[in-house]
Parts: C-alpha cells; structure tokens; sequence
C-alpha cells in the first residue's frame, strides 16, 4: 500500500524556524475509498500554498515574545500573559501542519466535484487526505484558468487578501498616494496592482534592487523602493510629497512607524501582515502613533477569512483586470516535493520569493496515484 507523508508540528519555534527542528516529516498508510464517506473526497495535493501567517499560527500568538530586559514596559507582552488570543487556534504539537493545497480528486462521494477534478482545500501539509463538503472548493469556483497554479497566485487567499484589504478597505481614490510594503510579495503585488487599476499614485517598498525593478518594469508601481537603502527614510519622503491616503502595511515595525509620520489627514491604513516582528524577540517602539489621532487616520485591521461572502466580486473584478492586462501575478515554485517545504518556509521570512510562493508537491501531468 502507498505510504502518505505528512508534516506535524514538533515544536513551537522561539524565533526562526528550523529545518528539521520546529517539523517531523511522518509516513502512514494512504487513505483509501473505504474511508470515505458521503459528502467527502479523498484528495492528492498537487501544490502547497506558504503564506506568512503560518508563524503566527504555529506560535499561537501574532505578537513576539520581547526580552526579559523590556517585558515591564512593553505592552504586546503584558497582554499577551492576560489574554494570548488571536484569530484562529494555534497548530498543536504533533498536529499536523496548515496550509492550503491545490489537489486532485482520486474518489469522490461528494455531489460538489468528481474524481478528476481540481480542488483548493486547506488539508494541511500532507501528500493525502480526505476532507467534506464546505472545506474544499471546486475548481468552477474560480474563473477560468491557464494554470492550476494561478488559482492561488491570482484568485487563491493572497489574491483575496489584497483585494478585501486595498479595495473594500482601503477604498483607494483615482490621484490617492498608496505605498505597499512588502510589495514584491504575493498579496502586496496584487494589492499595489489594484490601486494602479483603481486610478491611484503607486508606491512599493521591498527588499531588494531586482525586486524594485519588477514593481515598476512589470507591475507598472510607480515608484518602488528598497527598504535596505541607506537613504531609504529620504527616498519615501520623496515619493511621498503629498504624503499618503492609504497604506496597506504587511511588515510592520519601523517601516509601519515611518508611514505613520508620513499619513495625510483621513488617511487610511490596513494593517494586513506584520512579517517583520514575527521571528524577532525585540519589540518595536511605534513614535509616530500619535498621527493617528493627529491625521485622522482609520486604521483597521482584518482577517480575510471575514470576509468570504466578497469573494465572488472580488475574483470577478481581479479577472476582468487579468483580461485587461491590469493584473500580473507571478509565482515562486518550489520543486522538490512535500519534503522541501520546511526549507520554503523559513526562505519565506527571509524574502527569497517574488510573488507567490507555492511547493509542488506532484507535476499535476503526471498520472495519478493509485487506490
């Protein structure tokens, strides 16, 4: 019988993840016909989504742990021992990993897709599994397709993300100034694209010259800055003269901090992500919070989950930009199968990808496994 390799939690991480540390890669007897029931559908992944929320979800908490030296005066660890809540349940140790897939249905008895048939399903990190009804959705879901791919890159929960937070949230107005950091990013790309097509000034911040150059070559930003600069404080202030309407923040810190001092009144700013605080111990001091009551600014943070009754108009509205030649997504993928995907995710924090990063776990051209 075939073996299903599957990845669970060994142990939360203090800082960075740990190849072969924070995971155990296990083996078990694939699930067979017989143990599916009515409603469900025993599924073989072909591509993982890595998103940066997987920290948070493996750590239990969105805030990092400060030092002991700042733990009296820093208030994200004061809150964190009353209260460590955050918006969905921590991955528990030896569970096995979250993560979306992009798969193959190899038996169904369900009435919402058939064997054959692609499906996104959050499954986790697992070469098979069987999920139900309300948990998977069908490939006829999302708008048609040339890749299996693009229904994470452009109409998967990043794509979703960016649409929910820049033009429900956000609301970017033809003329605004909109700046994006962690631009280059699968969400950050798609959300700066939006402004652009919303008629908006496009800033983006990220973290290298290459980077920088497909945000204003290929995406059309109209500036792109990278964070690691000398004169990265200068150049924001130059791109920015007329300060900014809204800021879709998806790192957090000093970048967030130096935003802050830059908001026009009434501004708008959606904190998606804070990818920068998420493997460090040393918490950020926030000095330009007080422009929030001094601009105005709304700041309002989501979840995108939320929001999931928007996203048939939001991928209706992102394909007609495709079709328009208004939206790009671009893919990093990783090959090497469901065992490279520990590796993934720690390049992830470190900004290897550009765009989406995804691990194929099998060539969807290749057959399908057998029962």
């Amino acid at each position: 019988m075939a073996q299903n390799t599957e990845v669970v939690l060994r142990e939360r991480p203090t800082a960075e993840f740990v190849v072969g540390k924070t995971f155990e890669y296990t083996k078990s007897p694939m699930p067979q016909p017989a143990h599916v029931k009515d409603g469900q559908i025993l599924i073989e992944a072909l591509y993982l989504s890595l998103d940066p929320a997987m920290r948070g979800w493996v750590s239990g908490e969105l805030c990092p742990r400060p030092s002991l030296a700042s733990r009296s005066t820093d208030f994200c660890f004061l809150a964190q021992q009353q209260d460590r809540r955050s918006y969905s349940k921590p991955v528990q140790i030896g569970e096995r990993m979250r993560g979306a897939v992009i798969a193959r249905v190899l038996f169904s008895k369900s009435k919402q897709a058939a064997t054959g048939d692609l499906v996104t399903a959050f499954s986790g990190w697992a070469q098979y599994a069987i999920v139900s009804d309300g948990a998977f959705e069908p490939a006829s879901n999302f708008p048609p397709v040339q890749e299996p791919t693009d229904m994470f890159s452009y109409y998967g929960m990043t794509a979703m993300t960016a649409w929910v937070g820049m033009a429900h949230i956000g609301q970017p107005e033809p003329g605004n100034t909109v700046v994006v950091s962690g631009a280059a990013g699968a969400t950050g790309s798609i959300a700066g694209q939006i402004a652009k097509a919303k008629g908006a000034y496009v800033v983006g911040i990220c973290g290298s010259d290459d980077k920088c150059k497909w945000l204003r070559d290929e995406l059309a930003f109209d500036v792109a800055i990278n964070y690691k600069a000398s004169d990265f404080k200068e150049q924001l202030i130059k791109a920015t003269p007329n300060y900014i309407d809204v800021y879709y923040d998806n790192v957090g810190g000093e970048i967030l901090d130096l935003c802050l001092g830059r908001a026009k009144e009434f501004a708008r700013y959606v904190e998606c992500g804070m990818i920068s605080t998420y493997n460090s111990s040393t918490p950020v001091s926030l000095k330009n919070l007080g422009s929030v009551v001094a601009m105005r600014i709304k700041l309002q943070g989501f979840i995108v989950t939320d929001h999931m009754k928007l996203y048939p108009q939001a991928r209706k509205e992102i394909a007609q930009w495709t079709a328009d030649g208004k939206i790009k997504a671009k893919e990093t993928i990783v090959k090497g199968g469901i065992e490279a995907a520990d590796q993934a995710l720690v390049d992830l924090y470190k900004g290897a990808n550009t765009g989406k990063l995804i691990v194929e776990i099998k060539n969807p051209k290749e057959a399908p496994s057998k029962l």
